[in-house]
Formats: structure tokens, sequence, C-alpha cells
């Protein structure tokens, strides 16, 4: 199994849930999350002031897939992610050695 997790920009979460759908990956988990990469913030005027934002606002969306499904899941994150501009986010992919659903007491692949 493997665990996928992507930050991307808030805006394309729809985007990313919908072709994740369509492929058949319907569990996930998102997070709001703050960061930056090459971007390294930017300025804004409020006010009349200029302030320097550091962190810009991400998602980051967990995934655990069967380690069959894991290609087409980053590829899929990939093309509905992109925009094409600085700032689109990353693809961490690592492996899960175990999954328990808490409820029912199944592991690992019958978990997810």
């Amino acid at each position: 199994m493997k665990k996928v997790e992507a930050i991307i920009k808030p805006f394309k979460l729809d985007d990313v849930r919908e072709a994740l759908s369509q492929i058949g990956i319907t569990g996930m988990t998102t997070t709001e999350v703050k960061g930056f990469g090459r971007q390294k913030g930017h300025t804004e005027l409020y006010r009349g002031a200029e302030y320097v934002v550091d962190f810009l606002p991400k998602v980051k969306i967990e995934i655990v897939v069967r380690e069959s499904e894991a290609e087409r899941c980053i590829e899929t994150i990939a093309q509905a992610a992109r925009t094409g501009k600085i700032g689109d986010g990353k693809i961490f992919v690592t492996p899960v050695e175990k999954v328990v659903r808490i409820r029912t007491g199944e592991e690992d692949e019958a978990a997810i």
C-alpha cells in the first residue's frame, strides 16, 4: 500500500476530488495548510501599507491506496491540480506498513 500526499492550490480541490472519484478513489483526508516553496510568498498592499505574505494557503490531501493504484492516483492528481503556474504544489508517496479499520478490525487492503 502507498500513502499519497499532495499539496495543492485550494481552488483546485474540487477538481482533484472529482477526478479521483472518476477513477474509483473516494476516500481522502484534507487539511488546510500554509507554506511556500519557490514562490517565497509575495507582498500585498493593505490600507496603504505593504506587507509580506510568507506562507500561502494550500490544501493537503492524504490518500492511502493499493500499490497497483498508486501511479494512476498520482497522475490523476497531477493533471487535475495543474495550472501551469508556479505554486501548483507537490505530490509525495510513501509506503504504508499497516492499515486498521477501527470499527470492524479489518486490516490492510481490506481496510482501505
